[in-house]
């Protein structure tokens, strides 16, 4: 199981007869309502994504004096350079803007640091060479917005910087003609959570004096690079990637058309899951091994050979990346050994490739529920790549550690850093004394949407009407679904024995799951097991067959042992005997009362009848209550059990309840 704990809404799927009137079918109804759009102006605001939800760019602080320093170099016909960084949100804030100025007649060279031998951000003496080369403006885009003392050099040496970045701001800002970020305490754009690819794009907005025909050119990039750096689809994120989204469909620039043919999507709805997790790793395996100028190369050509040459060798790099990351995988594993870390991983190594570790970082947050930091070392210095799990602010806990550091930077959930190897064990004992006094959320919590409690929900034409929710990723996730008491009917390893393919049963009918990252082994399952799968339901096409397909994101044994026990009378002291909740107890009770006073069934379909979201032991537990405190009579004939209501019930206060005070 991959969450410690799953919040299932305990309520039948609620369906808004507004929202069927408005003509959504009842899955995308049930799920809208689920978040708070319920009211069909609401949906109908929030599925159409008006181009309100635009800001001005000229709000943004320093935006104007930016707009009027790179005027001035068009005018005069100076040389720029763009520095960008290595991972996809830069490459394709890079592209972008270098593509427009050489559109404007600019002399425009881009400059992506190597990622081994520069590292992020910019360097004096990248800078000075591009100084030596005649370039007289440098713009950066998703960094510099804590460069101090590089943009002092640069000035030094005469060369004008302009800043274009979205990460955290330092107390000093770099002194340069203009530093543009969203996350400047003094900025009062409304949209904090743009990309650096979001913030270049509005620096265009501002330079052109419009956002329709910078749309139409470049949504595409802003699209690919928003997803991948994981900001919130909400708001302005939300509606420019929708648009890119449609551009990459109909119409996208070669480098980005030959890259979907070549890992399969040629043919397939683009969406902001299959950007996330098919695109993007291909063009950030170019930055993550020292390549970069690779996947600038394939988004700035206009030929469909050099096009289809980039993309393949791309693709060729990821499959290398991916080679590289389960070695280092391993050896991390094999560092950790039995014990169960509880506070922040903290491993180094001579030997690991700097450009992968954040990728094995990132798993080993979601194997073991804590932080990782994972440093190469070579010579004296290390360079880490930090993840974070459970609400814990990987920023502000560096901060707090800092004066073991060199450098670091990044956001909450992601940052890199730069240590002395010597460092190293103070290091890892203070960020160890900092997570345990501030441990987060702790716990790797699912929350789940809807139960479906109904075949109707899964229709081909539900799941079709849910795409309607795209863009989903942070800040509109994708909705999770659950089905509870499924019975596990085959199970299938794919792709190599490292992903699974499950057939499950459930209110009649069949169907299909791709579970993956798991083995039948880790999960400890088996044919005919019961289970409950949290997952999203999906369109598979294959062949030109098109079926319901549901993408597994955690599945757990249905623990119905314990509710024989209980039924009993015997209580045994677990975490599922945990007394019920009142909304639970509620639940049941209704779902009692309207047969109309008695029901005779096996105990799976009785279950599954009162409370299919419920666990077995809990629905035992509330029947027992209920039989203690008079209002029901349970009785047993073989595997049958009979649930009879008597006609005239007083009213009980539960606080009687003995179970219920034994429990807690």
């Amino acid at each position: 199981m991959s969450y410690t704990d799953w919040k299932i809404p305990y309520s039948s799927a609620i369906v808004p007869p507004a929202l069927l009137d408005a003509g959504y079918s009842p899955l995308l109804a049930a799920v809208l309502n689920v978040r708070g759009l319920g009211e069909s102006e609401e949906a109908k605001a929030f599925l159409d994504c008006s181009d309100a939800l635009l800001g001005d760019p000229l709000m943004m602080t320093d935006m104007p004096q930016a707009v009027m320093r790179i005027m001035r170099a068009i005018a005069m016909g100076e040389k720029v350079a763009v520095y960008g960084d290595y991972d996809v949100d830069g490459i394709t804030s890079t592209c972008m803007l270098t593509d427009y100025l050489r559109k404007k007649g600019l002399d425009c060279e881009y400059y992506i640091p190597d990622r081994m031998e520069e590292g992020y951000g910019l360097n004096t003496s990248a800078i000075a060479a591009l100084q030596e080369r005649g370039v007289s403006l440098i713009i950066t885009v998703d960094c510099g917005v804590t460069t101090v003392e590089e943009s002092a050099f640069a000035a030094g040496i005469g060369v004008d910087m302009i800043v274009t970045d979205h990460h955290e701001c330092r107390e000093e800002l770099p002194h340069v003609i203009a530093v543009v970020d969203p996350k400047r305490p003094d900025c009062n754009y409304p949209s904090r959570d743009l990309a650096g690819v979001g913030v270049a794009f509005k620096l265009l907005c501002a330079l052109e004096g419009s956002a329709e025909r910078m749309l139409e050119e470049y949504s595409d990039l802003v699209a690919v690079g928003t997803i991948a750096d994981v900001m919130p689809l909400v708001g302005e994120n939300r509606y420019i990637v929708k648009h890119g989204l449609k551009k990459l469909m109909n119409s996208p620039r070669p480098g980005l058309r030959a890259l979907m043919e070549e890992a399969g999507l040629g043919d397939k709805r683009i969406t902001a899951t299959n950007v996330g997790f098919t695109l993007a790793p291909r063009l950030n395996a170019s930055g993550r091994l020292g390549q970069a100028s690779m996947a600038a190369e394939l988004l700035l050509t206009d030929s469909q050979r050099t096009a289809a040459d980039r993309a393949s060798d791309l693709c060729q790099l990821n499959r290398d990346r991916q080679m590289l990351e389960t070695d280092i995988w391993r050896e991390a594993l094999d560092m950790i050994g039995d014990a169960q870390p509880e506070t922040p991983i903290v491993l180094s190594c001579e030997t690991w490739h700097q450009g992968v570790i954040g990728i094995a970082a990132s798993r080993l947050t979601e194997a073991f529920n804590v932080p990782a930091i994972m440093i190469c070392l070579d010579g004296d210095k290390g360079k880490g790549s930090c993840r974070s799990c459970g609400g814990f602010n990987l920023f502000e806990a560096l901060s707090a550690c800092s004066q073991h550091l060199e450098g670091f930077g990044g956001h909450a959930l992601a940052a890199g850093l730069t240590i002395k190897r010597e460092n190293i064990p103070a290091f890892t004992e203070a960020i160890a004394e900092y997570y345990l006094n501030n441990p987060g959320e702790g716990e790797k919590t699912l929350d789940i949407d809807l139960c479906v409690d109904s075949p109707e929900l899964l229709t081909m034409k539900c799941i079709e009407d849910l795409e309607l929710m795209e863009p989903c990723g942070t800040g509109n996730a994708r909705a999770t679904l659950c089905l509870t008491r499924a019975n596990l009917a085959a199970i299938t390893p794919i792709g190599g024995g490292r992903h699974l393919r499950l057939t499950v049963e459930k209110f009649g009918h069949s169907y299909e799951c791709v579970f993956f990252s798991r083995t039948a082994e880790e999960l400890g399952i088996r044919c005919g097991d019961w289970v409950d799968i949290a997952f999203f339901p999906q369109i598979n096409e294959f062949r030109s067959r098109r079926t319901v397909q549901l993408l597994v994101t955690d599945l757990r044994l249905h623990k119905s042992g314990l509710s024989d026990e209980i039924l009993k009378g015997n209580f045994p002291i677990c975490p599922e005997t945990a007394a019920p909740s009142r909304e639970e107890l509620g639940l049941l009770w209704r779902s009692l009362v309207r047969p109309g006073g008695r029901i005779c069934l096996d105990k799976t379909a009785l279950f599954e009848r009162l409370a299919p979201q419920m666990w077995d032991s809990r629905i035992a537990i509330g029947l027992k209550v209920f039989e203690e405190l008079g209002l029901i009579s349970l009785s047993f004939d073989g595997d049958n059990i009979s649930v009879t209501c008597p006609p005239c019930v007083e009213k009980v206060n539960l606080e009687d309840s003995e179970i219920l005070k034994a429990l807690g």
